[in-house]
């Protein structure tokens, strides 16, 4: 069966995953396949994994963290919906702010969107902050420009203390 786009407008969007919880490395692949199964989304290119320490809450597993670059056709919050209803469909429960999680799904910047809402800012508003983001997304975008810099820029300056990359 074929499926086709039937809007012209696609998007280039970066993504985060993250897991800490039973098998992360196979379930972030599992995430990132699903979401490339998608008719609206095209998974184009995905960061090695790494292995980081918790942000957040610290008293937990460290994760496992990547990044991928997806084309789209969905609205903003269309795309959030979606990676949120596949964090459900891969089992994941509601749990504590930061807390362990089995899979997390995040919409970190569209191209040409700047987005504030209750449900999404875009870009994401602690992406210069957070070494298990800009690591693996600067494998696979470094020239990026978020907040006026570039993504390997701000990798280069974010602490990455305990981030390593995984096989």
């Amino acid at each position: 069966m074929w499926a086709w786009r039937l809007s012209c407008r696609v998007t280039r969007s970066a993504l985060a995953f993250g897991s800490n919880l039973g098998d992360s490395a196979g379930m972030i692949g599992r995430a990132i396949g699903a979401l490339d199964a998608m008719v609206d989304v095209s998974v184009t290119t995905r960061s090695s994994l790494y292995a980081t320490p918790p942000w957040g809450v610290e008293d937990q597993p460290d994760f496992v963290n990547a990044c991928a670059l997806v084309e789209t056709d969905l609205a903003p919050l269309d795309l959030l919906s979606a990676c949120k209803d596949l964090e459900v469909a891969l089992g994941r429960v509601p749990g504590e702010r930061w807390g362990p999680r089995l899979i997390d799904i995040d919409v970190l910047w569209m191209g040409g969107v700047a987005l504030e809402s209750e449900r999404l800012t875009l870009p994401h508003p602690r992406i210069t902050e957070r070494a298990f983001v800009l690591v693996p997304l600067a494998e696979i975008a470094p020239e990026l420009v978020v907040g006026g810099r570039a993504v390997a820029d701000w990798a280069g300056v974010v602490e990455a203390g305990g981030i390593r990359k995984l096989g």
